[in-house]
């Protein structure tokens, strides 16, 4: 296999040599090249959660709050954070408990920075935050994350740039709305005139050029699907002037062609949030490492597969263990990235500082797995793939990211693993802007599906692990529980863990969640990532972040050395 690969990338290598483009010519050093390996499914920042997304729109829209590269939540869009101690955040009684049982809300009072400005000059005022709202809390729009603006009681316009939000609980982290990312109203409410339209109708998707979409030092002002977008600089845009007057986003899906295409100079940087798997990055460095500048970043990103509950196979927590004891990850850490990417047993990283060292794991064990298998009533068939009473296969379909040369690598290794122990796998990829935009959003899959997330520092995972956070056509396929994971007990800690103020009582919850999650198994978690950041030695100013909020936020700071 790796020889295969390799011959694939040789002649991979020589078609981008042999193949010329606008970005393969002499460019002038205020014009920079960014590879990535997905294009984005939409750029509304409210529909579907996906990196590429958030690349792309961290050069052109700013949000409110959002966490810094040293993970403490600062402002973006507004002049300063309110909290208790500065009488910005005011506590109350409720007039009955929230849906966790909590008995205070909040209001927080924000003000806009004065200059701020959509690159079509109108200001962005509070009259886009309560359009927001409005988009965000309605089921039909399609907004991914509905359950940021169902908290939100009320908002109330101060004046055209200060508002005060009422939200319905008191959280450790009350005052990060980086959810709440601003649409233009002006623009937007003619989309939105029919909410169950408003997800095909969005000016973001239907006229992404259009420069009022955009509040940040760069608006988009060229999409190819599937090949480039292409951002220049907002001339309304009210903060540092960014160095490059435009940035070319490529879209390589392939990560052997997005290496050659950095090598024949057709491209400037590979992005590190969307760029080349670890094990391809480090064979790079020792290759090329003298013309470039290599970065890795450690971050909270966790590959791992989610299972569809949905299908009976898997509803038989017997069959999820078996699964995950078949697999070697410990192998595939040290074979594919010399060990430099731990495995995972539970989905918080260990560099965050809820993280359990004692949580339950799972060693590779064939004989256990298959004892488990044969209790589940899956016995060896002809051929060696087992079977049930019926007579049906154990047959299960595996889905990631076409392309991506790592991840099929891994997918490779786990079905060959999965068929020593009598389990069909039959692979079936998908380009990410339709795996993420359809088929995880939607829930297609029928088996397993192989991705990452990437989260914010102690990020509760309720979007991902809440039963009210199931998508389905009924909420609009909001929320990002797409394996449909039940627990009532799951439930309780995360409703309780939001609203626990003090942070050693929170400890022993976020250790009981970890313990939940690794004993049911709603996911196979595979390892964490580290990402790997591949620059022209000429570019500066590039700080990676290690969570979800991407380095593009802080573009301004990018430059070309002199």
């Amino acid at each position: 296999m790796k020889r295969l690969i390799s011959l694939g990338f040789l002649a991979l290598f020589a078609l981008c040599l042999t193949v010329s483009g606008p970005a393969a010519q002499a460019k002038p050093k205020d014009e920079l090249v960014i590879g990535i390996t997905q294009f984005p499914s939409t750029l509304n920042p409210l529909i579907d959660a996906m990196m590429a997304k958030s690349y792309v729109l961290g050069m052109a829209r700013r949000p409110i709050t959002t966490y810094g590269p040293d993970w403490q939540l600062m402002c973006m869009l507004c002049t300063g954070l309110p909290t208790i101690e500065n009488g910005g955040a005011v506590p109350f009684a409720l007039d009955k408990p929230n849906d966790a049982g909590g008995t205070q809300g909040i209001r927080l009072t924000y003000t806009l920075h004065p200059n701020a400005k959509w690159g079509d000059g109108t200001p962005v005022t509070t009259k886009d935050v309560i359009f927001t709202w409005t988009v965000g809390k309605t089921p039909q729009s399609g907004v991914a994350n509905q359950e940021t603006f169902r908290r939100i009681l009320d908002i109330e316009a101060k004046d055209d740039k200060t508002f005060t939000l009422t939200l319905d609980r008191l959280s450790f982290n009350y005052n990060a709305i980086n959810g709440l990312d601003l649409l233009p109203a002006h623009l937007e409410e003619t989309p939105m005139a029919e909410p169950a339209e408003y997800r095909r109708r969005t000016l973001y998707d239907t006229n992404p050029t259009n420069p009022g979409l955009y509040n940040g030092p760069y608006r988009v002002t060229q999409v190819a699907p599937g090949s480039h977008i292409t951002l220049e600089r907002n001339p309304h845009w009210w903060g540092k002037t960014p160095h490059f007057s435009r940035i070319v986003v490529r879209v390589i899906e392939n990560t052997a062609a997005l290496e050659a295409n950095l090598l024949a100079g057709d491209i400037d940087y590979i992005s590190g949030e969307l760029g080349l798997p670890l094990d391809q990055a480090l064979a790079f460095e020792k290759r090329h490492g003298e013309r470039f500048k290599i970065a890795y970043k450690p971050g909270l990103i966790y590959e791992h597969i989610d299972l569809m509950l949905d299908n009976p196979v898997l509803a038989d927590i017997r069959v999820r263990r078996a699964l995950i004891h078949a697999i070697d990850r410990q192998a595939i850490d040290r074979q594919l990235f010399g060990g430099k990417q731990p495995v995972a047993h539970s989905n918080v990283n260990p560099l965050d500082w809820v993280h359990d060292a004692a949580t339950p794991t799972y060693a590779y064990d064939p004989k256990l797995a298959a004892a488990l298998l044969d209790e589940a009533g899956w016995t060896r068939g002809a051929g060696g793939i087992r079977q049930n009473a019926k007579g049906e296969k154990l047959t299960l379909e595996f889905m990631t990211t076409a392309g991506n040369r790592t991840r099929e690598l891994v997918q490779q290794a786990l079905q060959a693993q999965w068929r020593q122990a009598g389990v069909d796998i039959r692979i079936r990829n998908e380009p990410a802007r339709v795996f993420f935009g359809e088929t995880v959003t939607k829930r297609k899959f029928t088996g397993l599906a192989m991705y990452a997330w990437i989260s914010a520092p102690e990020s509760v995972p309720r979007t991902t692990l809440h039963s009210s956070q199931i998508p389905s056509a009924e909420n609009g396929w909001s929320g990002q529980n797409n394996p449909g994971f039940r627990n009532e007990e799951m439930d309780r800690l995360i409703d309780r863990l939001e609203v626990e103020l003090e942070r050693e009582k929170r400890r022993p919850m976020w250790s009981r969640l970890q313990e939940i999650y690794a004993t049911e198994l709603p996911v196979i978690p595979l390892y964490f990532r580290s990402d790997a950041y591949v620059m022209p030695r000429w570019l500066e100013g590039i700080t990676p972040t290690g969570h979800q909020y991407p380095t593009t936020l802080w573009v301004e700071q990018w430059r070309a050395a002199e």
